[in-house]
């Protein structure tokens, strides 16, 4: 092979990597390289055991079940996946309706500043994102309002890169985080003037018990509204391909249990909250939420590989590969769930705290 061969063959290769790892990339790389990827803040040659140890939870179902033994549950799920995430989704960690002519990110903000929009904030006011993951909401909904936000985490790690992000985008004015948990939040009773979650209060136990510390913590007619997680009115538990699904989902999410659409106003009721409205934002004419994970598919085999060949050289912690194959599962899990109508992760609740208690 002459050196003109050899050479066109070297840049061939040389661009072809490139395209692979830089060009196709992650799917919403911000901040995180595959480089990077680490076990949150476990060390890494401890994430295999971690990770073992997070699904040794689903042999003993009734612990999960239990307030205290929750948050270690949550906490060691975050701590394997947050880096993921990140690298490969975004650091908006929930899905979003597809819109016709808009990009995923496009999407993804529309639908946090809805939130926002529909517990009417005025700039300059004090809200909680309850359960704010690595921030991307937050960032969100404080550019679009204005509004002071403090977000909530159990997770140390998230908080700790949530501040990276809210330093590098300008809004450590408009932007706190504290490590927490949100079914003992360390805020006085009636802070603050609204609060949301994002698919979060699906890791609550007892969604009961979320509920009335976001009730404790709002200040008198304030709202607050919710994205949750649920089985909807089109799941048959009877089903056995639908108790797969959601058992999938719940295992692949962290989840001690998914609820029926059916609970949430009910719930929201027993704490004292006035149901403002209720409504599935996954449901026609929405677009589906899904299409992502559906599109993701080559992104995922791409990905992988490189976390496997990072595993293999020592700079992905061992455990890494399979944290993501478990990803990749749920993913599949989630999309079924889309495609059957049994699942929505995004069941709207808008409450309001009564005035008084005559209210």
């Amino acid at each position: 092979m002459d050196s003109l061969a050899i050479l066109c063959t070297v840049a061939l290769l040389g661009g072809g990597l490139y395209w692979f790892v830089c060009v196709l990339g992650s799917a919403e790389q911000k901040g995180k390289r595959a480089i990077d990827l680490s076990g949150g803040s476990i060390s890494a040659e401890n994430v295999q055991d971690n990770y073992k140890q997070y699904w040794s939870f689903f042999r003993r179902p009734k612990e999960i079940e239990k307030s205290e033994k929750v948050p270690d549950f949550v906490d060691t799920f975050y701590n394997l996946v947050t880096d993921i995430y990140e690298w490969g989704w975004g650091q908006s960690f929930h899905f979003s309706p597809a819109i016709p002519g808009k990009s995923h990110r496009d999407a993804t903000r529309i639908h946090e500043e809805m939130a926002v929009d529909l517990i009417k904030i005025k700039p300059g006011d004090k809200i909680i994102d309850v359960g704010c993951g690595v921030g991307g909401p937050m960032r969100a909904i404080a550019a679009h309002s204005r509004a002071k936000v403090v977000g909530i985490t159990i997770n140390e790690y998230q908080v700790k890169r949530a501040r990276q992000h809210n330093n590098k985008a300008g809004l450590d004015s408009l932007c706190d985080v504290v490590c927490g948990n949100f079914l003992q939040m360390p805020f006085d009773d009636d802070t603050f003037a609204g609060a949301y979650s994002i698919e979060a209060t699906c890791h609550a136990p007892k969604l009961e018990e979320v509920y009335a510390e976001i009730f404790r913590v709002l200040k008198p007619g304030a709202l607050y509204v919710s994205y949750e997680w649920v089985t909807t009115d089109k799941y048959n538990p009877e089903d056995s391909e639908h108790v797969e699904i959601i058992q999938g989902i719940e295992r692949g999410d962290a989840l001690p249990g998914l609820r029926s659409y059916s609970d949430i106003a009910v719930t929201a009721r027993k704490v004292g909250f006035e149901v403002v409205e209720e409504k599935d934002l996954a449901k026609l004419p929405a677009r589906p939420w899904w299409t992502r994970l559906k599109m993701g598919r080559i992104a995922y085999w791409r990905n992988h590989i490189m976390i496997c060949v990072l595993a293999a050289l020592g700079i992905a912690p061992k455990g890494t590969v399979d944290v993501h194959e478990m990803l990749f599962k749920t993913a599949d899990y989630l999309t079924r769930g889309g495609d059957t109508g049994i699942f929505s992760p995004m069941h709207m609740i808008l409450c309001r705290k009564p005035i008084s208690a005559a209210d």
